[in-house]
């Protein structure tokens, strides 16, 4: 018959040695290393893709606010003043350059679709470090044609084409300009031009007809670090939809 163990001596016998208690801590450790590190990895990897998610709405945004912007564009007339005496010339109220773009518009940052007429001015301007450019805008609120005409410095003989184009004051950039794109390598404006005699549709880089309005304004612009994975910044031709001639009665058109 067996004798059966001490209690001391069995209980001294089935310890944990201090070998098993260092692998046991070692395997721990590299269990919770490696639940950090794929957190980490998984947290990285949803915050690149909300910067990239956020810059694609961010890019649509800027879309649908440019096409929203021109294709609210107003007719309206400005009583431009000359440097002399003389009465006021009544204008289309429209300012068309290469990089800058001043027009009347429904439609505003501050107030929507819904709001007041305002006096929208877009200009290009150098980006951060002059690395790009950007694009930038001023609101105004519409107050008629001689509060719009405070914009025009009178009418002078254009070089290229001869006629008797609008001079407007250059547009001021300061803190409540919106910056609508940033980090563009290039942005410039065209406007369409269409006449009947004789007939021709073209693109000017100058809107020089102080009549009439353009028949389409195009948006020029590349992102100044091209990224495959981003939605990127497209160029735009917005149609003009409201009648071209704002000086016309309604019921010639």
């Amino acid at each position: 018959m067996t004798r059966p163990i001490p209690f001391q001596r069995r209980s001294r016998s089935s310890g944990v040695t201090l070998m098993e208690l260092l692998i046991a801590v070692t395997l721990v450790s590299l269990l919770s290393a490696g639940i950090v590190i794929a957190l980490r990895v998984g947290l990285s990897g949803m915050n690149r893709a909300d910067a990239k998610l956020m810059a694609n709405r961010r890019v649509a945004s800027i879309e649908r606010i440019l096409n929203e912007e021109i294709s609210g564009i107003m007719p309206v007339v400005a009583e431009c003043h000359s440097t002399g005496d003389g009465p006021a010339e009544r204008i289309a109220f429209f300012q068309g350059e290469a990089a800058s773009m001043r027009l009347a518009s429904t439609y505003s940052l501050q107030q929507g679709a819904r709001g007041q007429p305002m006096i929208l001015e877009f200009q290009v301007i150098p980006g951060e470090n002059n690395q790009g450019v950007r694009l930038v805008v001023n609101e105004h609120l519409y107050a008629g044609p001689k509060e719009a005409g405070l914009t025009c410095l009178g009418l002078a003989a254009d070089p290229l084409s001869g006629l008797m184009a609008p001079r407007f004051v250059p547009i001021s950039i300061g803190a409540n300009s919106f910056v609508l794109a940033d980090k563009l390598a290039y942005c410039r404006f065209s406007f369409r031009q269409v006449t009947q005699i004789p007939p021709q549709v073209k693109w000017v880089s100058h809107w020089t007809q102080s009549q009439l309005l353009p028949d389409a304004v195009s948006i020029e612009m590349a992102p100044l670090i091209p990224d495959s994975s981003r939605l990127q910044p497209l160029s735009l031709t917005i149609p003009v939809r409201v009648t071209r001639h704002p000086l016309e009665p309604y019921d010639n058109n």
